[in-house]
């Protein structure tokens, strides 16, 4: 159609124009407005199959990315045709207002003037151009197959081409000089034709991706899955046994959230996983599934299992040391060949209790010496009397003595402004692997002033902690050293978690 219009506009610039085919072209954009208002209705039934699509139940996820593309398009295809509205009334301006009789169209049908000022020399063509190659563009990119239906679209600009009055190839020239004002606007309405011709093209296939296009599998496997991966004689064995299917060319990638082992490149559709086995009991490993496809982009699906690590025979694991610590929470790992890591539990003798299941114990002593615990197992026949496993011999111990420091120091030099900021001497468990805190409840307090008489010794006690100010003599002097003088810090005691009371090592400082 658009050609035939440049036929019709060639001849109109080396002949008069006419009456009749002024109304010619009157008649022509009657009809292109027309046809224009029937694909926006076909437009539209089409969208609204895709609004109710969504709403129709389970399939919201899937066709939601498909109505928001929608959305989009109509709004910049509207906005496209009020553009070219714009252009309309622009030129009808230009060429002396509206007809008195018809204001949809010019007075004077035969301006052809308001056409070549407004998109020739003020280049308002050029504008024109650019908009409509965007919105194509646009268009294109909201279909996966959009360079396929490329060639059938029919919103597009065609290179002007040289001639002896347009070398230059001027796209605006070539469209728009010298062409009378109803032409134009025929020109234009065909523009709008083709902006809704090509937002129905792209709404539909938009409106095919959303309810006919689902995952593609060529491949079906037979799984069969256990529910246990650990068993002995007599025990019970079940599996799920199911029929899988995969796409052997899409290649899905997967994440490990928990559980550790490494995943082998995707086979036909398929990752294998492995690990070596390590720990004792119950194992989850657990991550997502990535699967991604042109028609639904990225999904990501959970997946999980367990399997039992067991050993030759019963074992306690301790976690930390090969003996439990008076006053700490000593935690353990425990399992048992062949049973469940839900179903084994500790028994344990007077002095010891505690916490914990599946497997995982903390255990808290008050009494030191070597003792004996019973790793026991739940029967397995309904009825029947607890499992005696094993029996593993501990020794209990009190936390090691800590270390007295002042500052980081518990001899040697230090400066005297540095001690005098010091607020109380503390204890320091060392190369221990318990959290154990210990609180100093008691010291005493002397120095030898550079030149001068010994002075103290005091003696400080709290229960809850003491400090250097506890003691107003020892505040005094203390706040008083200065370089050459010698502090002794002495008879020290310090309690742990264990509520043992420890005598702890002097401090012997030399100021400078």
């Amino acid at each position: 159609m658009i050609n035939l219009m440049y036929l019709v506009l060639t001849a109109l610039l080396a002949l008069n124009v006419s009456n009749e085919i002024l109304n010619a072209f009157k008649t022509l954009s009657s009809s292109i407005d027309k046809s224009n208002q029937s694909i926006d209705q076909k437009t539209n039934e089409t969208y609204n199959q895709i609004l109710a699509s969504e709403q129709e139940k389970g399939q919201a996820d899937k066709v939601r990315p498909y109505r928001e593309r929608a959305d989009e398009v109509k709004k910049r295809a509207d906005v496209m045709v009020a553009y070219l509205n714009g252009w309309k009334k622009r030129i009808i301006i230009e060429a002396g207002g509206y007809d008195k009789e018809d204001t949809s169209l010019p007075g004077r049908l035969d301006n052809i003037d308001a056409t070549t000022k407004l998109l020739v020399e003020k280049r308002g063509g050029d504008t024109l151009s650019m908009k409509i190659t965007e919105l194509r563009e646009f268009l294109l990119s909201q279909v996966p197959d959009g360079q396929a239906i490329a060639p059938l679209m029919p919103l597009s600009v065609i290179p002007a081409k040289k001639t002896e009055d347009n070398p230059k190839a001027d796209w605006s020239r070539q469209n728009f000089e010298h062409m009378p004002a109803i032409a134009a606007i025929a020109l234009l309405s065909k523009m709008q034709n083709d902006v809704r011709s090509s937002e129905g093209m792209v709404i539909k296939e938009l409106s095919e991706l959303a309810h006919t296009r689902e995952l593609k599998f060529d491949t079906l496997m037979a799984l069969a899955v256990p529910k246990t991966t650990y068993a002995l004689q007599g025990d019970k064995i079940e599996a799920n046994i199911l029929l899988a299917a995969f796409n052997k060319a899409n290649k899905p990638t997967i994440s490990i959230s928990q559980g550790g082992g490494s995943a082998k490149p995707v086979e036909n559709g398929v990752i294998p996983w492995e690990t070596t086995a390590s720990g004792t009991g119950l194992q989850t490993v657990a991550g997502t599934l990535t699967y991604e496809s042109a028609e639904q982009g990225k999904k990501s699906y959970p997946w999980k299992f367990e399997y039992v690590v067991g050993t030759t025979g019963a074992s306690m694991q301790l976690d930390k040391m090969n003996v439990f610590y008076i006053g700490v929470e000593n935690p353990v790992t425990v399992s048992a060949a062949g049973y469940s890591v839900e179903d084994v539990y500790l028994q344990l003798p007077a002095g010891l209790s505690q916490t914990g299941s599946n497997g995982h114990f903390s255990i808290t002593a008050t009494q030191q010496g070597t003792i004996n615990i019973d790793i026991m197992a739940k029967p397995k026949a309904q009825g029947g009397a607890p499992i005696k496993v094993s029996s593993i011999p501990i020794r209990v111990k009190f936390i090691p003595d800590p270390v007295a420091y002042v500052l980081g120091k518990r001899d040697g030099l230090m400066s005297a402004s540095l001690f005098r900021e010091a607020i109380a001497p503390q204890a320091i468990l060392e190369k221990f692997e318990f959290e154990a805190k210990f609180v100093i409840t008691e010291f005493q307090y002397s120095m030898l002033p550079k030149g001068q008489d010994y002075v103290g010794p005091y003696t400080t006690k709290a229960a809850g902690g003491v400090r250097f100010n506890n003691d107003p003599n020892i505040d005094k002097f203390k706040s008083k050293c200065k370089a050459g003088d010698r502090i002794f810090i002495e008879g020290i005691k310090g309690v742990g978690p264990d509520k043992k009371v420890r005598s702890l090592n002097p401090i012997i400082l030399t100021l400078n």
